[in-house]
This record gives C-alpha cells, sequence and structure tokens, in this order.
C-alpha cells in the first residue's frame, strides 16, 4: 500500500493543476464578460436618461393620409379643443436640456446604440452565467472547495440572465426583461399616462429594474471572488 501512495498522490497533483488551469481560464473569460456586461447596463440607462430629460427628441410617427370624412372629424375636433385650451390655464411646457457635448445626438443614434446593446448585453449575460457554470463544474470535479460560494454566484448570475431577457418581446408576455426596444422606450415616454402610480411604474420599469440586475450582476462577481479567495487558501498557496 505503501508503495502506491506515491503515484496516486502525483495523480491527484496533475489533476488538481489542470483543475487549477481551468479556473484560471474561466475567471479570465468571466472576468471579461462581467465588465461586459456592466458596460451595456451603463449604456442601457444612458440611453434612457438622454431622452427621458428631453435631450434627445422622439421624432413624430408618420401619419397616413385622412379621408375627407376623417378630415372634417378632425378639424371640428380641434376648433372644440381650441376652445377648450383658452378656457383653461396653460400647462407647463417641458423644456429641452442643451448639453453642448450632446446637441448632435439624435434618435436615430440612440435607437441604432439601443438595438446594439440589446444584443451584445443579452449574449454576455449568457456567456457570464455558463462561465460561472463551468467554474462551478471544475470546482465539484476537482474538489477546489469553496462550492457555496461558486454556487451562489452561479445562481445570481442564472436570475441576473432570465431578468436582462426582454420576455416582452419573444414570446409577448407581461413578464418584461431590462434589455428594451427603442419602441418601447417611445411608447413609454410618449404614453398619454400621468399621474404618480404611472411615474412611479415608468421610473421602475427603466432604472428600477435596471438597478435591481446591476446589483445582482455585482453580487454574482463578488461571490466568485470569493470563491477563489477559498481555493486558494485551501491549497495553502496565500
Amino acid at each position: 500500500p505503501e508503495m502506491n501512495e506515491g503515484p496516486v498522490n502525483q495523480s491527484h497533483m496533475i489533476e488538481t493543476t489542470d483543475c487549477l488551469e481551468a479556473v484560471g481560464i474561466f475567471r479570465g473569460w468571466k472576468n471579461f464578460f462581467f465588465l461586459l456586461v456592466v458596460i451595456c447596463l451603463v449604456l442601457v440607462q444612458a440611453s434612457f436618461w438622454l431622452v427621458n430629460l428631453g435631450i434627445v427628441e422622439i421624432p413624430p410617427a408618420p401619419t397616413t393620409p385622412l379621408t375627407e370624412l376623417e378630415a372634417v372629424g378632425v378639424a371640428a375636433a380641434e376648433t372644440v379643443s381650441q376652445a377648450n385650451e383658452a378656457l383653461t390655464p396653460a400647462a407647463p411646457v417641458r423644456k429641452k436640456m442643451r448639453l453642448p457635448l450632446l446637441e448632435k445626438l439624435t434618435w436615430e443614434h440612440v435607437r441604432r446604440t439601443i438595438e446594439l446593446v440589446d444584443g451584445v448585453l443579452i449574449l454576455t449575460a449568457g456567456l457570464f452565467c455558463l462561465a460561472m457554470f463551468f467554474s462551478l463544474m471544475v470546482s465539484l470535479i476537482g474538489r477546489l472547495g469553496g462550492i457555496s460560494h461558486i454556487a451562489r454566484a452561479f445562481f445570481l448570475s442564472l436570475i441576473m440572465f432570465v431578468l436582462v431577457v426582454p420576455w416582452q418581446e419573444l414570446i409577448g408576455s407581461s413578464v418584461i426583461g431590462v434589455a428594451y426596444t427603442p419602441a418601447e422606450l417611445a411608447k413609454w415616454v410618449s404614453g398619454d399616462g400621468s399621474g404618480v402610480m404611472h411615474s412611479v411604474l415608468y421610473y421602475l420599469r427603466f432604472s428600477g429594474y435596471w438597478f435591481l440586475v446591476v446589483l445582482l450582476a455585482i453580487m454574482s462577481q463578488a461571490r466568485s471572488a470569493r470563491w477563489t479567495k477559498a481555493i486558494l487558501r485551501r491549497l495553502e498557496i496565500i
């Protein structure tokens, strides 16, 4: 039995070394995907505030030509509306913010940015979650330790990925994701809703939900960092 301890220990050391090399690879890609996810989330939120603050204006939707009967109805409605406006006090006009560095930005720029960032965000969030999963598998197979940390990091990244996906566009459900389309943003910004409840839902949709996903991503990354430290402590590297 004593003669067999040497080859067994040597084989175990080789397996541990291979697992550590895999951990280093997955750790590097995980950090890279995390950085991309954060950048995409910042761009998504910046696009929302550019439109919300009036720095970038949404062009009016194209109108279809009216028939003669519809034109008469519209004219009558405008006459009644003008009479009502003359009798009611004027509402405060929302002024467009003027920032020299952002004056050249248009809705077309914001629209293209949102469409590009949406695709990159969904892809990198999925890859970030996969990197966490493979790190968990390597830790289990190699018995490297820190399973509780990497398992929690994986499930946090999985929840983050699920909340990022725009389910409202994919399956038309009432469950929404952080990623939104330019049409959805334009619909919310130029909507006719008013009141406290509408404002609360509006900012929860585009800022509160976003903050939750950012928090989940940071918590997942922090847990994976604890996992790395736990592995190094167990192997007496530090």
